[in-house]
């Protein structure tokens, strides 16, 4: 490569390469490396929040602890150029603007026009109490050189304030929302929020931060106030006339035109450019303009969607990892006792202020005290926003590094302790719940019988159909089946659900989610419509993380009273007929359901079943099935079941009852079963009992095919099954775990899965039939105290 030697305008050129390769070599291998460093900051971000779910932290916990850990690190912090550090900066800044915007529009305005409500009282006291304490206790800490009131104005408005959107993540990530105390806390959250922030941004007109080349003026005030009061003004008179014409022009269901679109972000970039024109901060320029924007309509759902999306995974990772090199360790000051008395009572005044004022409160409104106290503590909670601001206080000049960094990790603090006081909510609520539960044996059979029936996706539709044709019975009293929607909640689905009127209510605009539920639904309402006679039709959705949907399902089956919830085998039939590894996050749904439902629960393991196509209804006998009958709780809830199916007329049932050959020791071997004599017998008078009833009900009118098998041992049960290999398109079997028998005596330990009990682990395993579907049927478990929650569970 040739290189110049000559002098231009002074400038020695014998280094500048004669062509533009190096440089845009350089270029490419400076870009390369920070895009590593996003997707390096974006993987442990995920990693750790995978990590700490098992403690149900929030997702700024984990992003916390990588954005400290990564940005603190002495060969990344050396790769940032001095251009690269500005630009960071700016993409922090945009973002926060489009955080603030969010928030702005998801506040109401009106609330400051209406009757305090007890939510509104609630956050005034507290955020008094705290203000107060904040103002008289910080000044003495030297957070700054010089004492300046505006600056302790700020701090003690920060602390007095709450992150509603960290804060209700929390609440209805934990299953709580729709409790009184839950409600409360996410209202009260909103307002000190709304209250705290609006305060904040006026109060940013009275003292503006400025840099050190600038001066504030009175006249700089006067002009960003002037701003301010006209944009706000002109947002809230115009924009409610301009998205609504938008929204008329683009009604649901249908592509939003391109300049609408256009219009609309235009019009919204425009109310938050105007006040930052004149000096004001355009960060909380964008919550303002949010402020007086209107909430509902198509417009306003779509920026909140796509802005929660870019934000959950793009900005954060950037956010964190920019928090992170900004708090710089090696500036920190460990030996000064200033330093840990800073983070401390910041922390204190945070927790102590909150939960001084929602004691207060909650006596005057009447509230138990540990309620009182456990609305405080959560009321603590700072997010993104207030660590934005701990890092800018530090970059204006306003604190030290060590300060900040304090301030940051105190901001930690007041967010890891939600999830245990959560948990301390719901363990009092559980001692306060009543029994709530139900079986298919309690059912007066003059009543429909009620399901919930779970899927995974269109791959089960038609065993969906086929297993509500099996339940129809007769027209009076009929079916009424629940078909629910199990789907994971994945960040990306997350970030695109959209909140409507009340604090409860999400809906789903993810496309994949959406079309995947309208082809499940037309499949199944085209089914129904061809002979509604007896089934009433309803469509629900469980989607939540695997950790959270059992919560989902036993909310959704009490809110439905059903009697049975019917869950697919978390694995699947392959082309060859054999059943594939399996889902794990489904498989630890059904355990947890089967633990703590609050009626009784199905799992289907389908072979075939779903390849039937059309079920007759006439008296033709098209499919035959079987149940089996050994005894236990379970064995009679499958016995009940039958009865319903046994209705139909194209069902050929037999009911195979398993019996002790009494000609054999066998049942006599001493030291089998650590139960009392007195159990056993009482377990075969239910036995004898319900199976009489059925007999009588369904095999003496001939209705039901009836057979024993009379069996010595566990050895022999297992024949018999093998036996059955082909002869049944369904058979229903009791889980039957915690039935002592001999007939069953050592099968538990052979067991691959457990959750389908004995004789469901053998009728589903790879030795049996490939076009034999099974049906194992537990009863709900009835205990003193709900091992599940219901969501609207009170303790206030």
């Amino acid at each position: 490569m040739e290189v110049r030697n000559r002098k231009e305008g002074g400038v020695d050129t014998n280094d500048i390469p004669d062509g533009c390769s190096v440089q845009l070599t350089k270029l490419i291998t400076h870009v390369a490396i920070h895009v590593a460093g996003f997707f390096l900051m974006y993987i442990l971000c995920h990693l750790s929040h995978y990590l700490l779910k098992p403690y149900s932290q929030p997702r700024i916990t984990s992003d916390t602890f990588v954005g400290l850990v990564i940005g603190n690190i002495g060969f990344i912090r050396g790769v940032l150029s001095q251009s690269s550090k500005h630009i960071l900066r700016y993409l922090v800044e945009f973002g926060m603007i489009g955080y603030m915007l969010v928030l702005g529009i998801e506040m109401d305005p009106y609330v400051l026009l209406k009757v305090p409500t007890k939510d509104a009282k609630v956050a005034y006291v507290g955020m008094l109490s705290t203000f107060i304490l904040a103002c008289g206790i910080t000044p003495f800490l030297h957070y700054t050189e010089s004492f300046k009131i505006d600056f302790t104005l700020s701090l003690s408005m920060v602390l007095s304030s709450t992150a509603s959107p960290v804060l209700t993540r929390i609440i209805t990530s934990l299953k709580i929302g729709k409790s009184d105390i839950g409600q409360l806390v996410i209202a009260t959250g909103m307002h000190s929020d709304f209250i705290a922030t609006l305060l904040l941004s006026i109060g940013f007109v009275i003292w503006p931060v400025e840099d050190a080349a600038k001066k504030s003026s009175l006249h700089r005030s006067l002009e960003m106030g002037i701003a301010l009061l006209i944009t706000a003004v002109f947002t809230a008179f115009v924009s409610p006339i301009f998205m609504n014409w938008v929204n008329n022009e683009n009604p649901e269901g249908k592509p939003m035109k391109g300049s609408h679109l256009v219009l609309s972000m235009a019009f919204m970039a425009f109310a938050v450019a105007c006040p930052s024109y004149f000096g004001y901060s355009s960060i909380l320029s964008a919550f303002m303009a949010g402020v007086f924007l209107p909430r509902e309509g198509r417009v306003s759902k779509w920026v909140i969607g796509k802005i929660n999306y870019l934000l959950s995974t793009i900005y954060y990772p950037i956010f964190f990892f920019w928090m992170g090199y900004e708090a710089y360790f090696a500036e920190f000051q460990p030996l000064d006792w200033m330093t840990w008395a800073r983070l401390f009572v910041v922390f204190a005044i945070a927790t102590v202020g909150k939960v001084l004022g929602t004691v207060i409160s909650g006596a005057l409104l009447g509230f138990n005290w540990p309620e009182s106290v456990a609305l405080g503590l959560l009321l603590t909670t700072k997010g993104h926003f207030h660590i934005y601001l701990a890092i800018a206080a530090k970059s204006y000049g306003k604190t030290s590094t060590s300060t900040s960094t304090a301030m940051v990790i105190a901001i930690f603090f007041t967010v890891v302790h939600a999830p245990s006081v959560v948990a301390q909510i719901i363990k009092r609520a559980r001692r306060r719940a009543s029994t709530h539960r139900m079986s298919l044996q309690l059912l007066d059979p003059s009543s429909e019988l009620r399901i919930l029936l779970c899927l995974h996706g269109p791959q089960n539709v038609r065993t969906t159909i086929n297993f509500i044709e099996l339940c129809r019975g007769t027209a009076d009293p009929g079916v009424v089946v629940f078909v629910t929607d199990m789907i994971e909640l994945t960040d990306q689905i997350a970030a695109t659900l959209v909140k409507e009127q009340g604090v409860n209510t999400m809906t789903v605009t993810d496309k994949a989610v959406t079309d995947m539920r309208a082809q499940v639904t037309a499949a199944i309402q085209s089914y129904v419509e061809e002979d509604d006679n007896g089934i009433t039709l309803g469509r629900l959705l469980a989607l939540s993380t695997f950790n959270g949907m059992p919560q989902d399902i036993y909310v959704l089956a009490e809110d439905s009273t059903v009697a049975l919830i019917i869950l697919p085998f978390h694995k699947t039939q392959s082309a060859d007929g054999t059943l594939d590894g399996g889902h794990s996050g489904f498989r630890f749904v059904n355990r947890k359901v089967l633990k703590n439902a609050p009626c009784s629960v199905g799992i289907l393991v389908d072979r075939g079943f779903g390849m039937i196509e059309k079920i007759s209804r006439s008296y033709d006998h098209s499919i035959d099935m079987a149940v089996i009958f050994i005894g236990g709780k379970d064995d009679r809830e499958a016995l009940a079941y039958a009865g319903h199916v046994a209705r139909h007329p194209g069902v050929k049932l037999t009911i195979l009852r398993f019996l002790v050959d009494t000609t054999t020791n066998a049942s006599s071997r001493p030291g089998h079963y650590p139960v009392s004599r007195a159990l056993q017998e009482e377990e075969m008078k239910l036995d004898d009992e319900c199976f009489a009833k059925f007999y009588e009900r369904h095999v003496a009118c001939g209705q039901v095919a009836y057979m024993e098998k009379h069996l010595a041992n566990s050895s022999e049960t297992y024949n018999t099954l093998m036996a059955l290999d082909g002869q049944y398109s369904l058979i229903i079997v009791g889980r039957g775990e915690r039935v002592n028998t001999v007939l069953t005596f050592g099968m538990n330990d052979w067991q691959q899965c457990p959750e389908l009990g004995p004789i469901g682990d053998v009728l589903a395993g790879s030795e049996f039939s490939v076009r034999t579907s099974v049906l194992i049927i537990q009863q709900n478990s009835v205990k003193g105290e709900l091992d599940g929650l219901d969501d609207d569970f009170s303790v206030m």
